[in-house]
């Protein structure tokens, strides 16, 4: 019996790609892009076949058997092999690390019981396809060019969509994609957002809007069981619409031809653990290499987006105006915490226009992007202070539940009847997080309707959306939230935002912190007087309480002026050569003690030349402890991006052969420094 040699790529840290045999008879001979089961190191893993060959450099005596392939799966496309390769290439990570998280948990277990049922639930599902969108509302004149623009694309075109907050931005990509789906008949639309709490909105939008199309939705809140018959939707061509977040954007969509990409602005997109990938760059990548136009939506594009359409590279689409007649922009306002002294941390004028909404039966949101009760407890007597014994991090107080937590991690502990050093029983919270505040507004507002969403009220699946449900049916009178609410979601009576405690981004060493902080802010007003005017005649409002009123962010927020703002920033980011001006790479160490940590990175930064790059020395992370382990990083920075992709290429090579017990890795692109 004749025998091929299929190379398969496994999701191991190795990177290599491995040899297995395999009958190759004429009839049944494996195809490229096909899972296949097979032993490796003890035990059954699920690898996919990345090229096929007659023969093979390992020894026939040491080359295994493949146990099976998945042929009653269509392999997946060569562009999609495409697409991983150049992850695997551009993050430095191993092809199978790269191309099998993103397959369904289900499909790569050894047996195929969970595959041919999830095939048997998608064979009888519907398999109508009426393009036709329902109720398609009449679009204002720049948002039907911007329709039309994205509809009729051909091609790659990427497309920056910049609009305020409220100019339906949606509604452009809603009608952009029935111009696509009419068009094409077997088309694939993908379109993602940040985070799983905006995706049953979009949803309801979608579903509601093409009752006729397939919608396949991908995050990780899905069961196995879901997420298999979703990803296998898309992989077949049956769902038209993909809905998802960052991991959607490896999922295997044979016929896509537009993709979406909403509040692109937003570092949810970028992967913080294993392979570090921005999901964002990803999708710019892919439809380049589909020829395929690309929507990058945001009322506060990143800078590294406005740099491109400022030059050129991207169309730019603004939406200057909201999209309800008669709904303006709010009137941002800055309350000086100098003069209006906080009680409870609420300015009289924050209290007073809180009190207005209420009599008016309008709703207002108060947005403190910090949660538990309070960031610390301490003693007034010696200065003892709620430190985390694992992370240079104190345990926050969560009174409800009588505990100090480290939200880094998860160290729970009992509050303490008395300080551990000195004695005295009398322990203070210092500072508010969204459950005092929730406790403080409970006690000046008793007949107030008030909830609190953030992540500690949301644990429980779907509790989420119940709560944001709540919110939308008018039952509230006061939300109280973290970022959770800042973005993407449509208020209709909410005419008041309170902005509590921005100002510690101002003095953050990140030097992304202020575009992160004036998105944050522009995202979180934007939330106020979406549906118009009200029947009161109460005009939309935001109060940010600060102590530097004078600061130029704020005054770029008061004017809503992210143009010019953006403007500076870049500005001063070509001054001190920074991204986009630049290309970066950061190589972190982890050990029990910091200086082996540093030890290691000081060895790979003299382990090779690097003419064009330079490597900065070795320095702790900001949050050097988390969980008993000490973190250090190396940051390597060059103009060119070829010049560094060359140099980390070679780089990775020499430190993989390092014999080290330091765990360490790289990520490209990094968002936090």
């Amino acid at each position: 019996m004749a025998h091929c040699i299929l190379k398969i790529a496994l999701d191991t840290p190795l990177n290599a790609v491995f040899d297995y045999r395999w009958p190759c008879e004429p009839i049944d001979r494996p195809q490229v892009g096909q899972f296949a089961l097979v032993s490796f190191a003890r035990r059954e893993m699920m690898g996919l076949i990345v090229a096929i060959a007659e023969h093979s450099d390992v020894p026939p005596d040491k080359l295994k058997d493949a146990l099976a392939v998945r042929t009653q799966l269509a392999p997946v496309s060569p562009q999609w092999l495409a697409l991983a390769g150049f992850a695997a290439d551009y993050y430095q990570r191993p092809l199978g690390e790269v191309a099998l998280p993103g397959v369904p948990k289900n499909l790569r277990v050894p047996k195929s019981v969970p595959l041919d049922n999830a095939l048997k639930k998608l064979a009888k599902l519907p398999d109508s396809h009426d393009p036709r969108p329902h109720n398609m509302p009449v679009l204002n004149p720049e948002q039907q060019a911007a329709a039309d623009f994205i509809g009729q694309a051909q091609g790659y075109q990427p497309v920056l969509l910049y609009g305020v907050t409220g100019s339906g931005k949606t509604e452009v990509y809603l009608q952009a994609c029935a111009e696509v789906l009419e068009r094409t008949p077997e088309a694939q639309i993908l379109i993602m957002v940040p985070e799983i709490n905006l995706t049953p909105q979009l949803e309801g939008n979608i579903r509601a809007r093409f009752p006729g199309v397939m919608l396949a939705t991908l995050h990780s809140s899905l069961s196995e069981g879901e997420r298999m018959l979703h990803w296998l939707a898309a992989h077949t061509g049956r769902a038209r619409i993909v809905l998802g977040t960052r991991l959607a954007i490896l999922s295997s969509l044979p016929h896509l031809k537009l993709i979406v990409i909403d509040e692109e602005h937003d570092p949810s997109y970028k992967q913080q653990e294993g392979l570090r990938y921005s999901a964002r760059d990803l999708a710019v990548w892919r439809a380049w290499q589909l020829k395929i136009p690309i929507v990058l939506g945001s009322a506060t594009p990143s800078l590294e987006t406005w740099h491109h359409a400022q030059a050129g590279r991207y169309t730019l689409l603004p939406l200057r105006e909201r999209a309800v007649k008669s709904a303006v922009l709010p009137q941002v306002k800055l309350v000086d915490m100098e003069r209006d002294k906080p009680r409870d941390g609420l300015t009289a004028a924050l209290v007073a226009a809180l009190k207005l909404r209420m009599e008016r039966g309008e709703q207002s949101l108060l947005f403190l992007n910090r949660r538990g009760y309070s960031p610390v407890i301490c003693c007034e007597s010696c200065g003892w202070v709620s430190d985390c014994k694992r992370c240079t991090s104190f345990m926050v107080l969560h009174k409800g539940e009588f505990k100090l937590r480290c939200h880094h991690c998860s160290l729970e502990m009992r509050i303490p009847r008395h300080c551990p050093t000195c004695g005295n029983i009398d322990l203070q919270p210092l500072g508010r997080g969204t459950q005092r505040v929730e406790e403080g507004l409970q006690a000046m507002f008793p007949e107030a309707r008030i909830l609190r969403i953030d992540a500690d009220s949301t644990r429980r699946k779907g509790s989420a959306q119940e709560a944001f449900d709540t919110v939308h049916r008018g039952e509230v009178d006061i939300l109280i939230g973290t970022q959770m609410v800042a973005k993407g979601h449509d208020f209709k009576k909410l005419t008041l935002v309170g902005i509590m405690n921005p100002d510690t981004a101002l003095f953050s060493q990140d030097y992304r912190a202020s575009e992160r902080l004036f998105a944050q802010l522009m995202q979180v007003a934007g939330r106020a007087g979406r549906a118009g005017q009200t029947e009161g005649g109460s005009a939309a409002e935001v109060l940010i309480q600060t102590r530097y009123t004078q600061h130029p962010l704020y005054s770029a927020v008061v004017s809503h002026d992210y143009d010019s703002f953006a403007s500076a920033l870049l500005h001063e980011r070509k001054q001190a050569a920074l991204p986009p001006y630049l290309f970066q790479a950061l190589l972190r160490a982890e050990a029990p003690e910091l200086a082996n940590a540093l030890a290691f990175l000081a060895q790979a930064r003299d382990c090779l030349e690097h003419p064009g790059v330079t490597i900065n020395d070795p320095i702790p992370m900001s949050m050097t402890r988390v969980h008993n382990v000490d973190r250090a990083q190396l940051l390597v920075e060059s103009p060119s991006r070829p010049a560094l992709q060359a140099f980390l290429r070679e780089w990775m090579q020499v430190l993989r052969e390092m014999k080290t017990r330091i765990k360490w890795s790289l990520e490209v692109d990094p968002l936090d420094i």
